[in-house]
């Protein structure tokens, strides 16, 4: 599987991105997607999680009602809406794929994309 992020930038806090990562090689049904973070210093996060169909969703605590993780399996796809962002969202932004499930654990992610650069100013 081969993924490609997109969709970072530059922002106040508050206001809104949407990331991409377009998959390709292995057919979509058969992996789970997740984005991930890291800012300078810390352990790569999970932040949100979903299956191709849009059928199972997974968020982490700090994002839920905030960010929004959706699939389009005809684009092979998968996006993160994110709203009222803060400053404490600032991070490199991945996404990964599995084939194991919906799960928060980076190392159990076989594959990861380049990463994308989200910031968020006060």
């Amino acid at each position: 599987v081969q993924l490609q992020a997109s969709g970072g930038g530059l922002v106040q806090a508050g206001g809104s991105l949407r990331l991409s990562c377009a998959a390709s090689g292995r057919p979509s049904g058969t992996y789970y997607m997740g984005w991930f973070r890291q800012s300078p210093g810390n352990e790569r996060e999970f932040v949100a999680g979903i299956n191709w169909s849009g059928s199972s969703i997974y968020y982490v605590d700090s994002v839920k009602g905030r960010f929004t993780i959706s699939s389009d399996n005809v684009k092979k796809t998968v996006y993160l809406q994110m709203n009222s962002l803060k400053p404490e969202d600032t991070a490199v932004y991945y996404c990964a794929a599995n084939a194991r499930g919906l799960l928060a654990q980076a190392a159990l992610y076989d594959y990861w994309g380049q990463g994308t650069q989200v910031t968020v100013s006060s």
